[in-house]
């Protein structure tokens, strides 16, 4: 458990991507992005630093439900949760300011085992100054922070002790089936027996109030997905014009997400300088930015199972909207 101490312990971040890492990225990631067809950008790239204050607007925005619900999952069952993984390490995957977290990181220290928090995030700036903040913020706690990708340094996450996995916000529904089932057996691949995960999902609902809440009357969301362009523009050199592309946000019923994207005006040429490349669109063509799954609990439920993750506990908000799952590792899960 943390002793009590009055000084701060040094927080470690390992930077396992570096900028030029990150540039090979996105070069990659668009290239293949605007010659696939359907075109389809990567989400990731939407969040630079004006993508990331546009986001932060929209979790304050009253039709965005999701940042509240989950949060008052969390402020209400933290000493549950706590007490269930029983752990002296907590991960975050996709750690930002670790805001909602620190219900669990409270509501661990009282309950006397917590040693280690390990946040993960892609942006090493962001990570540095998180981790400082929560070095401070708990005299005795372990920082360990790690700069990476889901899709490529989950196994460089620091193992040991005993865990619980936190993965919020509703990220994981940014991934289609077939990638989100490979991405929950690398996490469960990553874990102990015994081990804890803690998972964010939004719920199927009314699909009337999911569009409001990715298509908001003030247009914030809208801002923030065209704000890809603009980071094409900066980073590759290209021409976009945002006011030739309209933000949109529509329910597929049969997959059941929300579509998120950019449709063109009018019939146009976009120049990718950096990539030589020339990119045509039609106009009313749809260029997807992201997706925004959205999930029924028991279906869910097996989705984890096959990852070798039983679930142990759901927790909702009182309105219902979002939902909190707690699950274990089996031991028989596949390495």
């Amino acid at each position: 458990m943390i002793p009590p101490a009055t000084s701060t312990v040094q927080p470690v971040v390992d930077v396992h991507l570096g900028p030029g890492d990150l540039a090979a990225a996105l070069r990659a990631d668009i290239l293949s992005g605007l010659t696939s067809e359907p075109k389809e950008l990567q989400p990731k790239w939407l969040y630079d630093e004006r993508g990331s204050e546009l986001f932060d607007q929209i979790t304050r925005l009253e039709e965005y439900y999701p940042t509240e619900a989950e949060r008052e999952i969390l402020s209400t069952n933290a000493a549950t949760i706590v007490a269930a993984a029983d752990a002296d390490t907590i991960v975050e995957l996709g750690a930002g300011t670790g805001d909602k977290t620190r219900a669990l990181l409270d509501a661990a220290r009282a309950h006397g085992r917590l040693e280690r928090f390990i946040p993960f995030d892609v942006s090493e700036e962001f990570l540095r100054s998180t981790a400082t903040t929560l070095a401070e913020l708990y005299p005795g706690l372990l920082v360990h922070g790690v700069v990476g990708d889901f899709d490529r340094h989950l196994d460089r996450i620091p193992t040991g002790g005993r865990r619980l996995v936190v993965f919020l916000g509703g990220t994981i529904g940014n991934y289609a089936p077939g990638p989100r089932g490979e991405l929950l057996r690398r996490i469960a691949a990553g874990m102990a027996p015994g081990d804890h995960f803690l998972l964010g999902t939004d719920l199927v609902k009314d699909p009337a109030r999911l569009e409001l809440a990715y298509d908001d009357p003030v247009g914030v969301t809208a801002a923030f997905t065209k704000n890809v362009l603009a980071v094409l523009n900066r980073e590759l050199d290209a021409d976009f014009e945002l006011d030739r592309f309209d933000a949109v946000a529509t329910w597929d019923a049969t997959q059941e997400w929300v579509d998120l994207g950019l449709r063109s005006r009018v019939d146009q040429r976009v120049r990718v300088d950096a990539l030589g490349l020339d990119v045509d669109f039609d106009a009313g063509e749809f260029m997807r930015t992201e997706v925004s799954a959205k999930f029924r609990i028991e279906e869910f439920t097996a989705e984890l199972a096959a990852a070798g993750l039983d679930v142990e506990h759901w927790f909702t908000d009182r309105a219902g909207d979002f939902s909190v799952s707690l699950s274990v590792r089996r031991a028989d899960a596949a390495r």
